[in-house]
């Protein structure tokens, strides 16, 4: 399978990109990226899946070819989630198996407690299980035992104004900084070409920074979540040399989930681009099973 070009949908609540593969009368496949890329970050992985799936990637807000618009309460984790499920909706998708990397994990999470019922697995890649608050209360503590030197991104983003006005001109350094492998290797030239073209789109600068300004209000909501069991069957797929997913994310999130499987790749946080071969092994036995 390969992933199509970017095709538009408009729903009520914006205008989004979004690529698929596979035969419209395949299983569902829901892939969400995180930041600072696209749903192209899914073709390395897409075209090494079997036959039988329907692919669906969408661009969240705010990156990729989708809507920049919204304050940064539409960037909150649980908005994203709406502009998803209104997406589907639109696409006449019923039930689907799930996948999110990054912030497209939690992104995923929150479309799970949005409408449990049509999310038959859950796969989730390298981002904090959001009703795991001892596992992310202990990462917390241990980053700061280190000096949290990886973190800084995030601060830099909260800034009021600031990205928006140090980013425009200089998103393919700013891009290259981050789009790294772990072990040297160069990140896929492709990929980086495709995500600076979507980084110069007029706006994303700052949309792309209220993923990080909403999150405040986001762990709010996370906190009330301590007693949720997700129901569906879970696979987390760890790239085990992130320097910011670190492996303490992963204490306790086997309470977390009614049936929870993990695989550990050796890779850096972009584990779908540096090990796709893997990543394809993993969720093809998982969502075929």
């Amino acid at each position: 399978m390969q992933l199509s070009a970017p095709k538009t949908l408009t729903t009520e609540r914006g205008q989004f990109a979004y690529r698929d593969a596979g035969a419209t009368d395949g299983t569902p496949v829901v892939m969400l990226h995180g930041w600072p890329e696209s749903s192209y970050c899914w073709a390395p992985v897409v075209e090494r899946l079997a036959p039988g799936l329907r692919v669906i990637a969408p661009d969240l807000r705010g990156l990729g070819d989708s809507t920049r618009e919204g304050e940064p309460a539409q960037f909150q984790k649980q908005a994203l989630a709406a502009d998803v499920v209104a997406m589907l909706d639109a696409l006449g998708i019923g039930t689907f198996h799930l996948v999110g990397h990054d912030w497209g994990g939690v992104v995923a999470q929150e479309v799970a407690l949005a409408i449990p019922a049509r999310v038959r697995r859950l796969a989730l890649m390298n981002i904090a299980v959001i009703n795991n608050l001892r596992g992310n209360l202990e990462t917390v503590e241990a980053a700061r035992r280190r000096g949290g030197p990886f973190y800084w991104y995030q601060h830099f983003q909260q800034q009021r104004d600031l990205p928006e006005a140090m980013i425009p001109g200089n998103e393919e350094i700013w891009l290259r900084y981050f789009l790294r492998t772990w072990n040297g290797a160069p990140f896929p030239e492709d990929a980086v070409r495709e995500y600076v073209r979507c980084y110069r789109i007029p706006g994303t600068p700052g949309a792309g920074a209220n993923y990080y300004r909403a999150m405040r209000d986001d762990i709010k909501r996370w906190a009330t979540l301590a007693d949720h069991v997700w129901p569906m069957p879970g696979l987390y797929i760890y790239g085990n040399k992130d320097p910011v997913i670190i492996p303490e994310t992963l204490n306790h999130i086997e309470t977390c989930f009614r049936q929870i499987q993990v695989e550990q790749i050796e890779a850096g946080h972009f584990v779908q681009e540096e090990q796709p071969e893997r990543v394809a092994a993993c969720l093809g036995a998982f969502l075929l099973h």
